[in-house]
């Protein structure tokens, strides 16, 4: 999709892989709510993280496969996410006048060293002047979540565990994959039944927080697209800490359920996209879908990468 040969295609999405490269490189990409989409259910996953979405170059064609994901299907085993489609009748009309909260705060920010780029920061300042200079509301908030590192880290390490490596393969595979998949066997019961508590916990306390709101709004990424080679191949505990400092705004919406949604509304200095995040309420997808499009219709065309027109 990033380089122009599929308008569409369908991802999974655990902490972030719909919307972090979909940022990255300037299209859209939606992470449903959970039960939007049938995903067995949702207990393979520790914590229900994973869900399926789209990434598409426009709003509209997310929309469109979304409602091709979602489908017409009964769902055997798992609770249908609120609110009912189609979505991509949500990308067209007047949009409803919407109270937005703003925030750059993640939870990770008090164990790791975040640092929000200026352009990522900017983005976050032009979404919010479009979206005003549409009648809709966006205030700041404050939003201060805690003991949320040590309990997604756990979740994390849980499923990399159930990975069917043996020992003489994991010496095959990547080393942050042989690091999680190590340190997950190392957790015992209780504390993976603690972390999956805590989960609980963080979902409940991040809907309601974010409840008077009908969407909050984040940066996608807090730092630029970094070169090949800038994530540490060797040390796996120093390439975690370099994926949340890339990505921190993105694991947590899989913790909490909820849908959310990456759009590129400016360009950086070096002409690259720069996206922010849409985060709606439970079942909330019509709404993010329906302030995106508004997002892309104001900032309009953007420069697409050469290969395009190749």
């Amino acid at each position: 999709v990033g380089a122009g040969l599929l308008p569409l295609a369908p991802g999974s999405d655990g902490g972030g892989s719909i919307r972090i490269p979909a940022a990255t490189v300037g299209v859209v990409g939606l992470k449903p709510s959970r039960g939007r989409i049938p995903f067995a259910s949702g207990l393979d996953s520790p914590g229900g993280l994973s869900v399926a979405g789209p990434i598409a170059r426009t709003v509209a064609d997310a929309a469109l496969l979304l409602d091709v994901q979602v489908g017409g299907r009964a769902y055997s085993y798992a609770t249908r996410a609120p609110g009912a489609g189609p979505f991509l009748d949500a990308t067209t009309g007047a949009t409803a006048s919407a109270r937005i909260g703003m925030t750059t705060v993640s939870p990770w920010d008090n164990d790791d060293d975040i640092v929000l780029d200026p352009e990522a920061a900017r983005a976050v300042e032009v979404a919010t002047a479009l979206l005003t200079g549409g009648g809709h509301g966006v205030d700041t908030f404050d939003w201060r979540p805690r003991g949320y590192a040590e309990m997604f880290t756990t979740i994390w390490r849980t499923s990399a565990a159930r990975m069917n490596l043996s020992d003489a393969e994991l010496e095959l595979v990547e080393p942050i994959t042989a690091w999680l998949v190590r340190e997950g066997r190392r957790l015992s019961g209780a504390q993976v039944l603690e972390a999956l508590a805590a989960a609980t916990t963080f979902e409940r306390d991040t809907i309601t927080a974010f409840s008077p709101f009908d969407a909050v709004m984040t940066p996608a990424l807090a730092l630029p697209p970094q070169p090949i080679g800038w994530f540490d191949a060797r040390d796996a505990a120093k390439n975690f800490s370099q994926q949340v400092r890339y990505a921190p705004y993105s694991s947590f919406v899989n913790v909490a359920g909820l849908p959310a949604m990456v759009v590129p509304v400016k360009l950086d200095a070096s002409g690259h996209p720069v996206s922010v995040q849409l985060i709606g309420r439970p079942g909330g997808e019509a709404t993010i879908i329906a302030l995106a499009a508004e997002l892309e219709r104001r900032v309009g065309p953007l420069p697409r990468p050469a290969v395009w027109r190749g």
